[in-house]
């Protein structure tokens, strides 16, 4: 079992950046692929990003590549998504996800844990 927690999120201006953190406990996180997804109201939650347990590998949704990226650090049990150049378009509850695999997915089906959200919310 692992249980995720996520930080950083807040208010921006457009154009402004963003880091949140996703915090891992319980099992070996280093064993988890990890993604962000992110939700807007009254729709589903979409792919934002992911990476794979080593960290080498990541994937990202069209509408944030060159935008956000993904990183972690396996030492403090955690993963980021730093997001520049936000826009409004952006706002939106921000989720992070764990799968027992070395490689990332973009599919939600493939995670099994799941953290809280943090909302973030980018001002025009």
């Amino acid at each position: 079992q692992v249980q995720l927690v996520e930080s950083g999120g807040g208010l921006v201006q457009a154009g402004g950046s963003l880091k949140v953190a996703c915090a891992a406990s319980g099992r070996t996180f280093s064993n988890y692929a990890v993604g962000w997804f992110r939700q807007f109201p009254g729709k589903e939650r979409d792919f934002v990003a992911a990476i794979a347990w080593g960290g080498v590998t990541t994937v990202y949704a069209d509408s944030v590549k060159g935008r956000f990226t993904i990183s972690r650090d396996n030492a403090k049990n955690t993963v980021y998504l730093q997001m520049n150049s936000l826009k409004p378009e952006d706002t939106a509850v921000y989720y992070c996800a764990a799968r027992s695999s070395i490689n990332p997915s973009r599919w939600y089906n493939d995670y099994a844990y799941w953290g809280l959200g943090t909302q973030v919310t980018v001002s025009s």
